[in-house]
Order: structure tokens, then sequence, then C-alpha cells
């Protein structure tokens, strides 16, 4: 394939961001000219992988500050509901014309033949219909498209199949169109219209679908629902993790691990700052106890902890490579981050989730569905739920088994790969079919999985 102009965008946010990287990284490699825009908050991590970064300068841009100090009256907001119609409106359908206005600008002097955006990026149909230039979308979350084999996106429901489940699913996604998500679908069609973009049938969950040439799904079908209607444009491509050059070290606690009959790894990612959410609670059900507890903070509140949690089974620090500590890992408890989810998985370890909010419910559904783990469903989990949970998962083999199956699964997909062929395909260039085959190694089975292989 010929070199080409690439632009890759996202939502800022780390699990928009993160994802991407491999991908860009990758097309850099093969001798595209690759750039990005995205909040100032990526521009050293950018500049570090080589690709030139374009700054938010129309949008708001809150991955400085965080969301509640970017839109302050979210903080009265406590139901989940009140809190997704909220960032829908505000983080997500009103920044979609400032994005265009800046990439409109950045047209200018990079007339990028393609664009890379993560599915939540609502600059997706503007660039598509008035800059005419096509559009990958890379899937960071769950699927959201609408089904009628499913209930609502965004509720965190799980599917039923039976006649009378498919008939309350039904009832349920006319509830959420035409009531829940009403106010915030109406702004969409109305930023559509004024600005002579064409409106889609569907909900506002349906549009960045629809809008994209096509849509890259990280992940595989294994760890999503069934849908007889999947839209023709999405394709799996495997887990998309962040990109790493770094060697793999030994880990630093290896014989203290050693000495514990079981070890759990515990996190609430980098985003949230609430050690009373998760850390607290596991840390109070196993301190004292013959099983090795390691969390990382992400930075908050560490020193505060570690002068709480004194006990010597107990691990606590800002920042521990996954990579590193997972291999000697046995249950996974995390608050439901898609990268970290995928990350446990692809370590084969079974899961302790608790998260709503952010889009949490829905991956944290996925996993107590598949029995990959166990869904706790709640933001603030008591100890005792902790104890149990680990203790069930370490009772019942059936978890670690299913969370086996599902990584072997993902062992068949090489996202870079897949993302360089789809890029041409949408560009209509050729790609040397032996050498990929060569590198690829799995396309007998990836034709079972992708039609458009």
């Amino acid at each position: 394939m010929k070199p080409k102009r690439i632009l890759f965008a996202n939502f800022p946010a780390d699990g928009h961001f993160n994802p991407l990287t491999g991908l860009a990284v990758h097309l850099l490699e093969l001798g595209h000219d690759v750039r990005w825009y995205t909040g100032r908050k990526y521009e050293e991590k950018i500049g570090r992988l080589g690709i030139g970064y374009y700054p938010f300068k129309k949008a708001v841009d809150p991955s400085q500050s965080g969301f509640d100090e970017a839109f302050p009256e979210r903080i009265r907001l406590k139901s989940q509901i009140s809190k997704l119609k909220f960032d829908l409106k505000h983080a997500f359908i009103l920044r979609a014309p400032e994005f265009y206005e800046d990439i409109r600008e950045i047209y200018q002097t990079f007339p990028f033949d393609l664009m890379i955006a993560d599915i939540a990026f609502t600059g997706i149909p503007f660039v598509r219909e008035k800059l005419n230039v096509p559009v990958i979308a890379v899937g960071v979350l769950p699927l959201a498209e609408t089904s009628r084999d499913l209930p609502p996106s965004g509720l965190g429901q799980t599917p039923s199949y039976t006649p009378w489940g498919r008939k309350k699913q039904a009832l349920s996604r006319l509830i959420a169109d035409k009531l829940i998500f009403r106010g915030p679908d109406k702004l969409l069609r109305k930023i559509f219209r004024e600005h002579g973009i064409r409106n889609e049938e569907g909900n506002l969950f349906d549009v960045l679908y629809r809008k994209s040439n096509l849509v890259l799904q990280s992940g595989t079908p294994g760890f999503e629902y069934y849908r007889s209607d999947l839209s023709p444009n999405i394709r799996f491509i495997g887990p998309l993790l962040p990109y790493s050059n770094k060697p793999r070290q030994t880990f630093r606690y290896l014989d203290q691990a050693r000495k514990y009959g079981k070890v759990i790894l515990v996190t609430q990612g980098t985003v949230e700052r609430d050690p009373e959410k998760l850390l607290v609670p596991t840390l109070e059900a196993f301190k004292g106890t013959d099983t090795l507890v390691i969390a990382t903070t992400g930075g908050s509140q560490t020193q505060e902890l570690k002068a709480r949690f004194p006990q010597a089974n107990l691990i606590i620090e800002d920042f521990i490579p996954f990579d590193e500590v997972m291999p000697y890992t046995d249950v996974y408890i995390t608050n439901g981050g898609y990268g970290g989810v995928m990350l446990g998985i692809r370590h084969k370890l079974p899961l302790v989730v608790a998260g709503i909010h952010e889009g949490k419910n829905e991956i944290n559904a996925r996993v107590g569905y598949f029995k990959l783990g166990i869904n706790l469903n709640t933001e603030y989990p008591k100890a005792e739920q902790m104890r149990h949970s680990v203790f069930e998962i370490m009772r019942n083999p059936m978890y670690k088994s299913r969370v086996t199956q599902l990584s072997e699964e993902f062992d068949q997909y090489d996202p870079r790969l897949l993302c360089e062929k789809y890029v041409a395909e949408v560009l209509k260039e050729e790609v040397d079919s032996d050498d990929f085959l060569e590198r690829q190694g799995v396309l007998r089975l990836l034709r079972q999985s992708l039609p458009a292989l």
C-alpha cells in the first residue's frame, strides 16, 4: 500500500486514547504520515510515539482538569441515568461542531486521506460528509448499536432470547428511545440539520456506527452478545491494548507473592480518585489473611492507604505494570474499564467487577453474563461482598475455564495486521496477500468470525 496521510482523533479520555496507540504506531512504521488530534493531556505521549500532534482549540478540553471541573454542574447529579444523559449532551454531542472546526483547520495544511477515531468521537459524521474523507471508527467500548435481539444500550441490561424476553426488550428499547434518551437524540438531530448532515434511522447510539466507513471493534465475538442483525461494516479485530516497547521486567514482589497461596490484584484505574469505592473494601476484606492483595492506586492517596493498611499481606503502590504482576495473579478486581478487562482476560484472570458509571455497567454486565467473573453491579461494594465473590471464584473452576477459553480466542487475532488490511480496503489499495497471510497465520479461523475476510 502506498504511504497515506492519516489523522487519528479521539475523545479525550484514557480509555479512548490508549487502545488506538498500537494501531497508530503500526501504521507509522509502515511509512504512513500519521498525526493525532486530541486533548492536551496526550501531547507528550503522542510526541514520544513519534507522531505529529494537533491540540483542541475550539473544542472544550476536559482531559487535564477532569470532567467534573470542566462541567461542574455534573457533580450534583447522583443517578446513573442522569449522569449518562448529561455526558451524552455536554461531553459528546455539543462538542461535535467544535471538533469539526478544529479538524477543518487541520485539513488546510494536512489534507489527510483517512481519519481513524474512537467510536465515541462525534466529529466522525462531519469529517465523512462535510470534508468527504473516509473514516474508520474503532470500537473501544462494547458494541452499542441497537439490535432487535438485545435490550437498549447504556443501561447495563443483559439479553434474553426467549419469546417473553424479546417482548420485554422491545418495550425497553421503546422506553429508552422515546423517554430516557429522547433529549440527547433530539439535540444530535438538531445539530445535524443545522450543519447539513443527513440524519440516519435509529437512535443516537447507532449514528456513529452508520456514519463510519468501517468500525473495527476491540474484542472478539466471544465477548459480545449474539446479534442476528449486526451491521455489515463492523469487524472484530481482537483486544486493543496500549502500545508498549518496554521489555517485560521480573515482578519485583515475586518472592513475596510466592509466600502466599493466592494473589489478588485490585485497581480502580487512573481516573477514579475515590479509594473507598473498590480499594478500601478489598483491603478490608483480606487484611491479615493468607491472601496477598496487590493494590494500585493510580497515584491517589497511596501513602494514606499504606498508613491505614500496614498489614504484611497488603502491597499498595501508585503503579505496577500489569504485564509483570498478572502472570502471578489468581483473581483480578476492577471497576470495569474496557482496556483493563481485556488485559485481564488476555492473562486468563477471572474477574470481580464493580462499577456502573461512564459505561462500565455495559462492560461489567458482559463479564457476568459470559461467566468470566462476578459482577457486583454497584459503585460501592462492601468488604463482605468482595470476600464472598473472591472465594466463589476460587471455589468454582467454571470462571477460570470460561476466561481461559476467551483468552485463547483473543490469541487468534492480530489487531495491527487486521487494521492494516482494513485501512487498505477503505482506501481501495492493494495489499501483498502472500505477505499478509504469512504474517497473519490465522486466516482460516478468522474467516469463520469475520465475513469480510
